[in-house]
């Protein structure tokens, strides 16, 4: 299995990345994506992507981090690395009152605007989405930019059928952490059925959502990934391990990683 999106520079991980990665490895887990949040925090993901073989890693500003500086410079830096497979993660989140959505919006645009440019110049990467209760403000801005529908992936996929459809016809890809295995989410668990094959991932957002059987266990670890994908493999009615070959080869594709 390969984790497509976690965040190993959070604190809850610092001094412990050795031992996450090993104990990913002894569940069969060969590498992972760690997601930007800040610009600030970037030369600490590019340190642990030349330090982890298993490791790669995105350029990005987080929406609910809107409110902080931004270094557009130290972006495309990080971009240029050759284990920096996408950027974002950015998008809306209209679950919290702060930051402002005016400012998640322009920081959105202005981010969209300098990605279409580096692009224009050849650095062009898939681009990974935050959408919070946030699926037809954000919509509309993805579809204005000159970027490939079919290059972006909703992440943390917490929206009904509706808003998957949305997504789908849109031309994106939908990636699911634990919350698709949770009792209390059985529309994320039927949106879920609605994701063809050839566009559908997996994540932990560690250290968040820790998937069944180990939702009471903090932090959430790549190591746990492969939950999520048992689970959707159960719920299409498909055989484990074909499946997690399926999504391994989708994320290969998507990020463009040859995973080890």
């Amino acid at each position: 299995m390969f984790d497509t999106h976690c965040h190993l520079t959070f604190d809850c991980f610092e001094g412990r990345v050795d031992r996450v990665l090993e104990d990913a490895r002894n569940a069969g887990v060969r590498g992972c994506i760690s997601i930007a949040t800040t610009t600030d925090g970037l030369p600490e993901l590019t340190a642990l992507a030349d330090t982890h073989p298993e490791i790669w890693f995105s350029s990005g500003v987080h929406p609910l981090y809107s409110d902080r500086p931004i270094d557009w410079n130290a972006m495309l830096i990080a971009a240029r690395h050759p284990k920096c497979v996408a950027w974002g993660e950015l998008g809306l989140d209209h679950h919290y009152d702060q930051p402002d959505r005016s400012l998640q919006r322009r920081v959105l645009e202005d981010q969209l605007a300098h990605i279409e440019s580096w692009s224009a110049e050849g650095l062009r990467k898939p681009v990974v989405i935050h959408c919070r209760k946030a699926f037809d403000d954000l919509l509309p801005v993805l579809e204005a930019s000159s970027l490939p529908n079919d290059r972006f992936v909703f992440h943390c996929f917490t929206g009904d059928e509706s808003d998957a459809r949305a997504v789908l016809d849109f031309g994106g890809w939908i990636s699911f952490t634990g919350i698709v295995t949770f009792a209390n989410a059985t529309e994320v668990a039927r949106a879920s059925d609605l994701v063809p094959d050839d566009r559908i991932m997996v994540e932990t957002d560690a250290p968040f959502l820790t998937p069944e059987p180990h939702r009471t266990t903090r932090p959430n670890e790549p190591k746990y990934v492969g939950c999520t994908a048992a689970f959707l493999a159960k719920r299409r009615g498909r055989e484990p391990e074909a499946f997690e070959s399926l999504l391994d080869r989708n994320a290969a594709r998507f990020f463009d990683i040859d995973i080890p």
